[in-house]
């Protein structure tokens, strides 16, 4: 096995290269790797994102996957402005400022053109992880940033 894997989380890096050492390809490691960040590190890579991939082949093509969110259909050009055209907090706050996820069928459509190994055995890991694992500081420390932000959406 060659190759190497890095991320923002050890875990998920862990993951990754485990998948290269069972005989998995990069693209097995980066969805792999992928995943297991939405449940290690949520902030950073997550399942209601999106994202990019350029994969080159042993035959040297290069293919990019353009799979970040999309605005939704029933979105405006001025749905973020207000009366005098200026942009408002509702573009960076509130459920009108998310956008059409693209991660998981970007990964899918990653592993369906370049994918060796099973999709499960892709996943596996994250669900693994997702049934617990050692918060790091890194985490505590972003959760408890993010409170305020969080509560002001509390019902009741």
């Amino acid at each position: 096995m060659e190759g190497m894997v890095v991320s923002t989380d050890a875990y998920a890096s862990q993951v990754g290269l485990d998948v290269l050492q069972d005989g998995g390809n990069a693209v097995d490691a980066a969805i792999a790797t992928g995943f297991a960040l939405a449940v290690v590190n949520p902030e950073a890579g997550n399942l209601g994102g999106g994202g990019f991939m350029i994969v080159r082949n042993d035959e040297g093509g290069v293919f990019a996957l353009d799979h970040r969110e999309k605005a939704p259909l029933a979105a405006t050009r001025d749905m973020f402005l207000d009366e005098e055209g200026n942009v408002t907090e509702a573009s960076t706050v509130g459920h009108l400022s998310a956008g059409v996820p693209g991660t998981v069928a970007g990964l899918w459509e990653a592993y369906r053109r370049f994918g060796s190994l099973t999709w499960s055995r892709l996943l596996q890991p994250a669900i693994d992880l997702a049934a617990g694992f050692e918060v790091r500081e890194r985490q505590v420390a972003t959760l408890v940033a993010a409170q305020n932000g969080i509560r002001q959406f509390e019902s009741g």
